[in-house]
């Protein structure tokens, strides 16, 4: 999800972005990203420059701008949808850069991370997909491209507005108030052989970005079922908040929709963990395979203190003193067995090897079935193989949306198999031979299994 914020435009760019200037690009070789590469490019301490090829068609080209360090050119050009000419904060290069060379989020950005791949307008990008290394694209609902050629209906004045130069050019810090005449002052200025100014994309507009219907931090906490306080702090925790649609002197506003997928996402991350808590006999919270574990030691611990006699006496202990004495002695040993690099057990080797060995069981399904020329039919994943995937959850809650969706991934990859197929055969092998009871396995799945790996019927 881009969270660039550009400062200007490029006077010859194709899609202008609202609310900022224009300024003289004419120093860049539009035509010759190479060129534009090494206009930055070991030119001198603290300039860069680079182009790369996109790979459906296109390339991009960044320069630092050498009359003005602090900022520097961004192009991007596609084949279909010609190109876009973006002044931004020399730091914001890299960040960008990775954006449209593989963010898989389009090359158009508005409203605080909405965007547009060339066909079809999306939320913001939050709610991760595992299976497919990204995020789940969101289309907006009922969303209408706004192009310059709806905008000219009713022109600016273009007396009204200036180009700026870039060599005293400093960043707005609001949007320009008359940007129709600084539109119109573009559209005076392009050439004949310009693209038309109804493939010229300016904007957007969709019932959920009505000022009206955004939230506020207090609308986000209760979208999210979270207490306001428990929110990431307004300040120092911005960037794990949703990207804000409108920035106000109250604060951030969001779209409802946004602010629903931030909620998912949230749940996502923070909820296998709380659904699989529980508590220790010291009052906090924690996996419940842990829980278990240090429970099952402090018997053994009791049982053996309480069976030595002769250590009993020699310990003093009284039945309730013994019993605190075992849970004490028992938890570092229960922690020991899972946490750390030097666990007892190695948790991480056992996750590669329950991953295999539903690999290897998809495998022999896949070999099956081209050997009968059929179709794929998913077995159930063996009763061992799911006692082990029990153990590790319980133990490891934060990492189950992690390990399933590194089954769907490769599954994908290695066998074509679509990650909603190897979702069901999950839940339909966790309900055979799990120990957890149904509803638990339902509600782990919904927050654990890719957006992918979920049917219709699962929602």
């Amino acid at each position: 999800m881009s969270l660039i914020h550009p400062v200007a435009n490029g006077l010859r760019t194709d899609h202008p972005v609202p609310g900022l200037p224009f300024i003289n690009d004419e120093r860049l070789p539009l035509d010759n990203p190479d060129a534009i590469e090494r206009t930055g490019r070991d030119q001198g301490e603290g300039l860069w420059g680079r182009t790369d090829s996109l790979r459906g068609g296109g390339w991009v080209a960044f320069t630092t701008e050498t009359k003005n360090r602090a900022y520097a050119w961004a192009v991007h050009y596609h084949p279909e949808h010609g190109r876009t000419v973006l002044l931004i904060r020399d730091e914001d290069m890299s960040d960008l850069h990775h954006e449209w060379m593989y963010g898989r989020n389009g090359f158009l950005y508005r409203h605080g991370g909405y965007w547009w791949d060339g066909a079809v307008w999306h939320r913001p990008s939050q709610v991760v997909d595992h299976a497919f290394e990204g995020y789940d694209a969101r289309p907006v609902q009922d969303a209408i491209t706004v192009t310059a050629a709806d905008l000219m209906v009713r022109p600016g004045t273009p007396d009204n507005a200036r180009v700026a130069k870039i060599a005293d050019f400093t960043a707005l810090k609001e949007p320009l108030s008359n940007w129709r005449d600084h539109l119109a002052l573009w559209a005076e200025r392009r050439l004949n052989k310009s693209r038309p100014l109804d493939q010229c994309v300016v904007d957007l507009r969709a019932p959920e970005l009505e000022l009206a219907r955004f939230v506020d931090r207090a609308g986000l906490a209760k979208i999210a079922d979270v207490a306001p306080d428990d929110l990431p702090h307004p300040e120092r925790g911005r960037r794990d908040l949703p990207p804000a649609q409108v920035e106000t002197s109250d604060g951030p506003r969001w779209s409802e929709p946004v602010a629903q997928d931030w909620a998912e996402q949230h749940r996502r991350t923070h909820g296998p963990r709380a659904l699989l808590a529980g508590t220790t006999e010291f009052g906090t919270d924690q996996p419940r395979g842990l829980v278990d574990d240090h429970n099952r030691l402090t018997k053994i611990i009791r049982d053996s203190l309480e069976d030595n006699r002769s250590g009993k006496r020699r310990f003093g202990l009284a039945n309730e003193s013994l019993e605190k004495t075992a849970s004490t002695l028992a938890w570092w040993p229960a922690v020991a067995l899972t946490e750390g690099p030097k666990s007892l057990i190695p948790v991480s080797a056992l996750r590669t090897t329950l991953i295999e060995a539903v690999l290897n069981s998809l495998a022999e399904d896949v070999e099956n079935a081209r050997e009968r020329e059929d179709k794929v039919s998913l077995g159930d994943i063996c009763t061992d193989v799911v006692k082990l995937l029990d153990w590790y959850i319980l133990r490891e809650p934060d990492r189950a949306p992690g390990l399933f969706g590194e089954i769907c991934l490769t599954a994908r990859l290695r066998f074509g198999l679509p990650p909603e197929k190897v979702g069901r055969l999950l839940r339909r092998s966790l309900h055979l031979d799990s120990e957890l009871d149904s509803k638990t396995i339902n509600a782990l799945l919904d927050l654990a299994l890719p957006p992918s790996a979920k049917s219709a019927r699962d929602s």
